[in-house]
């Protein structure tokens, strides 16, 4: 069976942890792990272009055997090769089709009798992907908490929010990364930032009172239970994905390819730890976000 030309069917933005699968393509990696491709999936990758969640945890089980999937990330194809890595090419790129690519024992596929045309069902670990979507979902609420906590600190308008507020996170963020219950996110408070209008001298000497007013704002939109929802553009990999909150102040709308809870009411609190670190003489704004459930 020659490479897939289409992009992966992705369930996981339904929530979906469990579907029937048709397996295109089985393919040795460097590594000596597998790479098994798969028509549909609910498990969600890790993308090398923005890696902020990570891959969940998941088996591939056939008619007498189980499949740890021991990585699961991006890859893409042109109908004859599989790049996976540095050497896949950025989604979107023409020629190329955009795959899930499920990282298995090279063995275990051997021995489990796996083969292109089979069928398998794939499990993902449900609580592990839950307590990835919490976080993911209260990352998005706090870097809205944060931008309207600085608003008032500009002195020019730069973009502005899914909310209408200037948008200090797409403008500093360095980096960010969700854990099961939560996330961490660092902002560069360089010269390009202050150029764009936002002053940082004197910050960190009022972040007590800033992760008291970002934990307020939270607070609110928790009791509030909005409702969350994933619109989407089709239900290929590469079909832009975006999240949607009915928070208090209006609809929030933020591009993104993760995973997240379905409404605030899961949630019993969401609370931000604020700190001001040093990169080779940039100071850099830590926020790390826990989430408590209900």
């Amino acid at each position: 069976m020659t490479l897939p030309t289409s992009d992966t069917v992705v369930l996981y933005p339904l929530g979906t942890v469990d579907n029937d699968a048709t397996v295109l393509h089985i393919e040795s990696l460097p590594d000596g792990r597998a790479a098994v491709l798969l028509d549909r999936t609910s498990v969600h990758p890790v993308d090398a272009a923005w890696p902020d969640q990570g891959p969940d945890r998941a088996v591939l089980r056939t008619a007498s055997a189980s499949l740890p999937v021991l990585d699961c990330i991006v890859g893409a194809s042109d109908g004859d090769r599989l790049a996976v890595g540095d050497d896949a090419p950025r989604p979107g790129s023409e020629g190329w089709a955009f795959v899930v690519v499920h990282v298995v024992e090279e063995g275990s596929a051997l021995g489990s009798g796996l083969t292109e045309g089979s069928r398998v069902t794939v499990e993902v670990d449900a609580e592990h992907r839950r307590a990835l979507s919490l976080g993911h979902t209260a990352c998005h609420l706090a870097s809205l908490a944060l931008n309207e906590a600085l608003a008032d600190r500009w002195t020019k308008q730069p973009k502005t929010d899914a909310l209408g507020r200037p948008d200090f996170d797409k403008e500093a963020i360095e980096s960010s990364v969700i854990v099961p219950w939560g996330s961490r996110d660092r902002f560069r408070l360089n010269k390009s930032l202050r150029r764009k209008g936002l002053p940082t001298d004197g910050l960190g000497d009022g972040l007590a009172a800033l992760g008291e007013r970002i934990d307020a704002t939270l607070a609110q939109w928790v009791e509030a239970a909005a409702d969350v929802r994933i619109e989407r553009d089709g239900d290929l990999l590469t079909d832009r994905r975006y999240w949607v909150c009915e928070l208090p102040e209006g609809t929030a709308r933020i591009a993104c390819g993760g995973t997240h809870a379905a409404s605030l009411a899961e949630l019993e609190s969401v609370r931000v730890g604020l700190a001001i670190e040093d990169d080779d003489g940039t100071p850099v704004l830590v926020m790390t976000t826990a989430v408590a459930e209900r």
